[in-house]
Protein backbone atom coordinates (compact mmCIF):
# COMPACT_ATOMS: atom_id res chain seq x y z
CA UNK A 1 0.00 0.00 0.00
CA UNK A 2 1.30 3.37 -0.72
CA UNK A 3 2.23 6.20 1.08
CA UNK A 4 -0.32 8.18 0.13
CA UNK A 5 -3.03 5.25 0.10
CA UNK A 6 -2.13 4.86 4.25
CA UNK A 7 -2.25 9.00 4.32
CA UNK A 8 -5.85 8.43 3.11
CA UNK A 9 -6.98 5.25 5.15
CA UNK A 10 -5.75 6.82 8.12
CA UNK A 11 -7.40 10.37 7.30
CA UNK A 12 -10.85 8.44 6.62
CA UNK A 13 -10.23 6.90 10.57
CA UNK A 14 -9.96 10.10 12.09
CA UNK A 15 -13.18 10.77 10.21
CA UNK A 16 -14.88 8.23 11.37
CA UNK A 17 -13.54 8.50 15.07
CA UNK A 18 -14.74 12.06 15.34
CA UNK A 19 -18.10 11.23 13.91
CA UNK A 20 -18.62 8.74 16.21
CA UNK A 21 -17.17 10.85 18.63
CA UNK A 22 -19.72 13.63 18.21
CA UNK A 23 -22.58 11.11 18.29
CA UNK A 24 -21.46 9.82 22.17
CA UNK A 25 -23.78 10.32 24.42
CA UNK A 26 -22.85 13.07 26.98
CA UNK A 27 -26.56 12.85 29.07
CA UNK A 28 -27.60 10.54 32.21
CA UNK A 29 -30.49 8.39 30.96
CA UNK A 30 -32.57 7.42 33.65
CA UNK A 31 -35.95 5.54 33.56
CA UNK A 32 -37.95 3.06 36.05
CA UNK A 33 -40.32 3.96 38.77
CA UNK A 34 -43.36 6.85 38.32
CA UNK A 35 -43.22 6.90 42.34
CA UNK A 36 -39.57 7.47 41.94
CA UNK A 37 -39.79 9.84 38.92
CA UNK A 38 -40.93 13.19 40.70
CA UNK A 39 -37.78 12.59 42.75
CA UNK A 40 -35.00 11.57 40.23
CA UNK A 41 -36.58 14.86 38.05
CA UNK A 42 -36.40 17.04 40.78
CA UNK A 43 -32.30 15.66 41.78
CA UNK A 44 -31.83 15.93 37.68
CA UNK A 45 -32.98 19.70 37.97
CA UNK A 46 -30.75 20.46 40.59
CA UNK A 47 -27.59 18.70 39.37
CA UNK A 48 -28.14 20.42 35.80
CA UNK A 49 -27.88 23.56 36.78
CA UNK A 50 -24.27 23.36 38.40
CA UNK A 51 -23.77 23.77 34.46
CA UNK A 52 -21.31 21.23 34.48
CA UNK A 53 -23.14 18.65 32.97
CA UNK A 54 -26.03 18.29 30.97
CA UNK A 55 -29.41 18.08 32.98
CA UNK A 56 -30.27 14.12 32.85
CA UNK A 57 -33.41 12.91 30.91
CA UNK A 58 -35.96 10.75 33.19
CA UNK A 59 -38.52 8.78 31.92
CA UNK A 60 -41.43 7.08 33.68
CA UNK A 61 -41.48 3.76 32.06
CA UNK A 62 -42.19 2.20 35.74
CA UNK A 63 -40.54 -0.41 37.69
CA UNK A 64 -40.87 -3.38 35.75
CA UNK A 65 -40.04 -1.75 32.07
CA UNK A 66 -37.43 0.22 33.57
CA UNK A 67 -35.77 -2.90 34.88
CA UNK A 68 -35.88 -4.55 30.73
CA UNK A 69 -34.40 -1.44 29.67
CA UNK A 70 -31.85 -1.13 32.12
CA UNK A 71 -31.20 -4.86 32.01
CA UNK A 72 -31.08 -4.88 28.19
CA UNK A 73 -27.29 -3.81 27.55
CA UNK A 74 -24.23 -2.22 28.29
CA UNK A 75 -23.46 1.36 25.94
CA UNK A 76 -24.84 4.28 25.19
CA UNK A 77 -27.91 3.12 23.77
CA UNK A 78 -29.14 1.87 27.27
CA UNK A 79 -30.18 3.16 30.44
CA UNK A 80 -27.55 4.35 33.01
CA UNK A 81 -29.51 4.23 36.35
CA UNK A 82 -32.81 2.83 36.89
CA UNK A 83 -35.42 4.04 39.09
CA UNK A 84 -37.54 1.08 41.04
CA UNK A 85 -40.86 1.17 43.79
CA UNK A 86 -39.91 -2.57 45.21
CA UNK A 87 -36.10 -4.17 45.02
CA UNK A 88 -34.82 -6.23 41.92
CA UNK A 89 -35.94 -9.50 41.47
CA UNK A 90 -33.46 -12.13 41.30
CA UNK A 91 -34.76 -12.98 37.15
CA UNK A 92 -34.28 -9.54 36.56
CA UNK A 93 -30.71 -9.68 38.08
CA UNK A 94 -30.27 -12.98 35.62
CA UNK A 95 -31.71 -11.18 32.72
CA UNK A 96 -29.28 -8.30 33.26
CA UNK A 97 -26.29 -10.64 33.31
CA UNK A 98 -27.29 -12.47 30.28
CA UNK A 99 -26.84 -9.31 28.55
CA UNK A 100 -23.84 -8.80 29.91
CA UNK A 101 -24.96 -6.10 32.62
CA UNK A 102 -22.64 -7.44 35.50
CA UNK A 103 -22.04 -4.53 37.82
CA UNK A 104 -24.92 -3.07 39.40
CA UNK A 105 -24.77 -0.82 42.45
CA UNK A 106 -28.54 -0.88 44.75
CA UNK A 107 -29.47 2.56 46.50
CA UNK A 108 -32.02 2.79 49.20
CA UNK A 109 -32.81 6.64 48.76
CA UNK A 110 -35.87 6.41 51.06
CA UNK A 111 -39.69 5.00 51.76
CA UNK A 112 -43.27 5.67 50.65
CA UNK A 113 -46.49 4.24 51.73
CA UNK A 114 -49.49 2.90 49.33
CA UNK A 115 -52.56 4.47 50.67
CA UNK A 116 -56.47 3.78 49.52
CA UNK A 117 -57.56 6.85 48.55
CA UNK A 118 -60.96 8.22 47.43
CA UNK A 119 -62.55 11.95 46.53
CA UNK A 120 -62.74 14.47 49.74
CA UNK A 121 -66.31 14.72 48.29
CA UNK A 122 -66.88 10.83 48.90
CA UNK A 123 -68.04 8.72 51.86
CA UNK A 124 -64.90 7.94 54.88
CA UNK A 125 -63.52 4.25 54.38
CA UNK A 126 -61.76 2.55 57.42
CA UNK A 127 -59.64 -0.39 55.62
CA UNK A 128 -58.17 -3.53 56.79
CA UNK A 129 -55.53 -5.45 54.25
CA UNK A 130 -58.11 -8.33 54.62
CA UNK A 131 -61.30 -6.18 53.69
CA UNK A 132 -59.23 -4.86 50.55
CA UNK A 133 -58.36 -8.23 49.47
CA UNK A 134 -61.43 -9.38 49.60
CA UNK A 135 -62.74 -6.57 47.65
CA UNK A 136 -60.25 -7.15 44.69
CA UNK A 137 -59.29 -10.27 44.75
CA UNK A 138 -60.52 -12.73 41.89
CA UNK A 139 -61.23 -15.67 43.92
CA UNK A 140 -61.77 -15.69 47.94
CA UNK A 141 -62.61 -17.80 50.34
CA UNK A 142 -65.85 -18.16 51.23
CA UNK A 143 -67.38 -20.55 53.76
CA UNK A 144 -64.50 -22.93 53.89
CA UNK A 145 -64.12 -22.51 50.11
CA UNK A 146 -62.56 -20.83 47.20
CA UNK A 147 -64.64 -19.23 45.09
CA UNK A 148 -65.24 -16.38 42.63
CA UNK A 149 -65.36 -12.64 44.60
CA UNK A 150 -69.22 -12.54 45.30
CA UNK A 151 -68.99 -9.20 47.05
CA UNK A 152 -70.83 -6.03 45.09
CA UNK A 153 -70.87 -3.82 47.90
CA UNK A 154 -68.32 -2.48 50.23
CA UNK A 155 -71.19 -3.20 53.23
CA UNK A 156 -71.15 -7.06 51.66
CA UNK A 157 -67.44 -6.99 53.21
CA UNK A 158 -68.48 -5.51 56.53
CA UNK A 159 -71.55 -3.76 57.32
CA UNK A 160 -68.92 -0.91 58.76
CA UNK A 161 -68.05 -0.08 55.12
CA UNK A 162 -70.00 2.60 53.08
CA UNK A 163 -73.32 0.80 51.21
CA UNK A 164 -71.52 1.77 47.77
CA UNK A 165 -70.21 -0.78 44.64
CA UNK A 166 -66.96 -1.86 45.25
CA UNK A 167 -64.98 0.15 42.41
CA UNK A 168 -60.97 0.31 43.34
CA UNK A 169 -58.67 2.06 40.50
CA UNK A 170 -55.05 0.44 40.57
CA UNK A 171 -51.59 0.20 38.88
CA UNK A 172 -51.40 -1.95 35.99
CA UNK A 173 -49.01 -4.96 36.46
CA UNK A 174 -45.97 -2.78 35.31
CA UNK A 175 -45.98 -0.58 38.45
CA UNK A 176 -43.64 -1.12 41.31
CA UNK A 177 -46.88 -0.39 43.09
CA UNK A 178 -48.72 -3.10 42.18
CA UNK A 179 -45.90 -5.60 42.84
CA UNK A 180 -46.44 -3.71 46.76
CA UNK A 181 -49.82 -3.96 46.77
CA UNK A 182 -49.32 -7.81 45.98
CA UNK A 183 -46.89 -8.67 48.61
CA UNK A 184 -47.71 -6.35 51.49
CA UNK A 185 -51.77 -6.40 50.94
CA UNK A 186 -52.65 -9.49 49.32
CA UNK A 187 -50.13 -12.18 50.08
CA UNK A 188 -50.42 -11.53 53.85
CA UNK A 189 -54.24 -11.59 53.94
CA UNK A 190 -54.71 -14.11 51.56
CA UNK A 191 -51.71 -16.42 52.97
CA UNK A 192 -53.34 -16.80 56.30
CA UNK A 193 -56.10 -18.36 54.96
CA UNK A 194 -56.41 -22.32 56.01
CA UNK A 195 -57.64 -22.82 52.88
CA UNK A 196 -55.12 -21.24 50.53
CA UNK A 197 -52.43 -22.76 53.15
CA UNK A 198 -53.24 -26.14 52.40
CA UNK A 199 -53.21 -25.95 48.55
CA UNK A 200 -50.48 -26.30 46.35
CA UNK A 201 -47.61 -23.36 46.94
CA UNK A 202 -48.03 -22.10 43.32
CA UNK A 203 -51.54 -22.85 43.30
CA UNK A 204 -51.87 -20.95 46.63
CA UNK A 205 -50.02 -17.84 45.08
CA UNK A 206 -52.05 -17.26 42.00
CA UNK A 207 -55.18 -17.70 43.89
CA UNK A 208 -53.88 -14.59 46.40
CA UNK A 209 -52.76 -12.66 43.63
CA UNK A 210 -54.95 -12.33 40.78
CA UNK A 211 -57.50 -9.47 41.12
CA UNK A 212 -60.52 -8.77 39.84
CA UNK A 213 -61.73 -8.65 36.12
CA UNK A 214 -65.54 -8.23 36.25
CA UNK A 215 -65.18 -4.46 36.55
CA UNK A 216 -65.02 -4.18 40.42
CA UNK A 217 -60.64 -3.34 39.92
CA UNK A 218 -60.10 -1.17 37.16
CA UNK A 219 -55.89 -1.41 35.66
CA UNK A 220 -54.48 2.15 35.47
CA UNK A 221 -51.48 1.98 33.09
CA UNK A 222 -50.99 5.83 33.16
CA UNK A 223 -49.70 8.04 36.07
CA UNK A 224 -51.16 8.46 39.49
CA UNK A 225 -52.90 12.07 37.83
CA UNK A 226 -55.30 9.52 35.71
CA UNK A 227 -56.01 7.20 39.13
CA UNK A 228 -56.63 10.49 41.17
CA UNK A 229 -59.07 12.07 37.93
CA UNK A 230 -60.93 9.04 38.38
CA UNK A 231 -61.73 9.05 41.71
CA UNK A 232 -62.47 12.62 41.69
CA UNK A 233 -65.10 12.22 38.86
CA UNK A 234 -66.30 8.98 41.01
CA UNK A 235 -66.54 9.77 45.09
CA UNK A 236 -67.60 6.49 45.87
CA UNK A 237 -64.16 4.69 44.04
CA UNK A 238 -61.08 4.23 46.06
CA UNK A 239 -57.70 4.65 44.15
CA UNK A 240 -54.19 2.84 45.16
CA UNK A 241 -51.59 5.42 45.06
CA UNK A 242 -48.61 6.31 46.85
CA UNK A 243 -48.25 8.02 50.48
CA UNK A 244 -46.14 10.75 48.20
CA UNK A 245 -48.52 11.51 45.84
CA UNK A 246 -51.36 11.82 48.17
CA UNK A 247 -49.03 14.39 49.72
CA UNK A 248 -49.14 16.75 46.90
CA UNK A 249 -52.98 16.61 46.36
CA UNK A 250 -54.79 16.59 49.88
CA UNK A 251 -56.84 19.57 48.69
CA UNK A 252 -58.49 17.00 46.45
CA UNK A 253 -58.70 13.52 47.92
CA UNK A 254 -58.19 11.86 51.24
CA UNK A 255 -56.91 8.43 52.46
CA UNK A 256 -58.65 5.59 54.81
CA UNK A 257 -56.66 4.45 57.63
CA UNK A 258 -55.50 0.96 57.12
CA UNK A 259 -55.52 -1.79 60.19
CA UNK A 260 -56.37 1.28 62.21
CA UNK A 261 -53.10 3.16 61.27
CA UNK A 262 -53.07 6.80 59.49
CA UNK A 263 -50.70 7.05 56.80
CA UNK A 264 -48.48 9.87 57.84
CA UNK A 265 -44.71 10.51 57.34
CA UNK A 266 -43.61 9.62 60.97
CA UNK A 267 -46.06 6.30 60.69
CA UNK A 268 -44.49 5.43 57.38
CA UNK A 269 -40.72 6.28 58.46
CA UNK A 270 -41.22 4.23 61.57
CA UNK A 271 -42.68 1.15 60.07
CA UNK A 272 -46.02 1.68 61.71
CA UNK A 273 -48.05 1.77 58.98
CA UNK A 274 -48.41 -1.90 57.36
CA UNK A 275 -48.82 -0.79 54.00
CA UNK A 276 -45.42 0.81 53.41
CA UNK A 277 -41.41 -0.03 51.73
CA UNK A 278 -38.41 1.51 50.65
CA UNK A 279 -37.42 3.22 47.57
CA UNK A 280 -34.63 2.67 45.03
CA UNK A 281 -32.32 3.38 42.28
CA UNK A 282 -29.64 1.27 40.45
CA UNK A 283 -26.59 2.45 38.76
CA UNK A 284 -25.18 0.27 36.15
CA UNK A 285 -21.37 0.64 37.29
CA UNK A 286 -20.34 -0.28 33.45
CA UNK A 287 -21.65 3.44 32.39
CA UNK A 288 -19.09 4.99 35.31
CA UNK A 289 -16.96 6.88 32.90
CA UNK A 290 -18.54 5.42 29.53
CA UNK A 291 -21.22 8.72 30.09
CA UNK A 292 -20.50 11.52 31.89
CA UNK A 293 -21.63 12.63 34.81
CA UNK A 294 -23.00 9.38 36.54
CA UNK A 295 -21.52 9.65 39.74
CA UNK A 296 -21.84 13.22 40.54
CA UNK A 297 -25.47 12.70 39.66
CA UNK A 298 -25.78 9.73 42.34
CA UNK A 299 -23.65 12.70 44.94
CA UNK A 300 -26.33 14.53 44.27
CA UNK A 301 -29.21 12.41 45.16
CA UNK A 302 -27.67 10.95 48.06
CA UNK A 303 -26.39 14.22 49.60
CA UNK A 304 -27.96 15.66 52.59
CA UNK A 305 -29.57 18.84 51.09
CA UNK A 306 -31.03 16.25 48.54
CA UNK A 307 -32.47 13.35 50.57
CA UNK A 308 -32.50 14.22 54.26
CA UNK A 309 -34.84 14.63 56.20
CA UNK A 310 -34.99 18.62 54.97
CA UNK A 311 -33.64 18.46 52.08
CA UNK A 312 -35.46 19.75 49.11
CA UNK A 313 -37.13 16.11 48.15
CA UNK A 314 -39.23 16.24 51.72
CA UNK A 315 -40.84 19.07 49.59
CA UNK A 316 -41.82 15.97 47.18
CA UNK A 317 -43.08 13.81 49.28
CA UNK A 318 -39.93 11.81 50.11
CA UNK A 319 -40.11 9.93 53.73
CA UNK A 320 -36.26 9.77 54.70
CA UNK A 321 -34.49 7.18 56.18
CA UNK A 322 -32.64 7.08 59.01
CA UNK A 323 -29.67 9.04 59.77
CA UNK A 324 -27.73 5.83 60.05
CA UNK A 325 -28.92 4.27 56.95
CA UNK A 326 -28.78 7.46 54.96
CA UNK A 327 -24.98 7.52 55.61
CA UNK A 328 -24.60 3.86 54.70
CA UNK A 329 -26.11 4.13 51.57
CA UNK A 330 -24.44 7.18 50.71
CA UNK A 331 -21.03 5.59 50.97
CA UNK A 332 -22.23 2.29 49.23
CA UNK A 333 -23.33 4.37 46.67
CA UNK A 334 -20.21 6.29 46.43
CA UNK A 335 -18.03 3.50 46.71
CA UNK A 336 -20.28 1.65 43.77
CA UNK A 337 -20.99 -1.02 46.42
CA UNK A 338 -21.28 -4.35 44.44
CA UNK A 339 -25.63 -5.78 44.66
CA UNK A 340 -25.84 -8.26 47.28
CA UNK A 341 -29.11 -10.60 47.03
Amino acid sequence: MSTKTLAVAAAALAVIATAGAAQARDQIRIVGSSTVYPFSTAVAEAFGKTGKFKTPVVESTGTGGGMRLFCSGVGETFPDITNASRRIEPSEVEFCTKNGVTGITEVVIGYDGIVFMNSKAGPDFALTREQMYKATAKDVVVGGKLVPNPYKNWSDIDPSLPKEPILVYGPAPNHGTRDAYVELVLDPACGKQPEIKAMDKDAGKKACRTVREDGAWVEVSENYTVIQQKVTSNPAALGVITFSYLDQNRDKVKAAPVDGVIATYDAIATNKYPVSRPLFFYIKKQHVGMIPGVKEYVAEFTSDKAWGKEGYLADKGLIASPDASRKEQAANARNLGDLKM
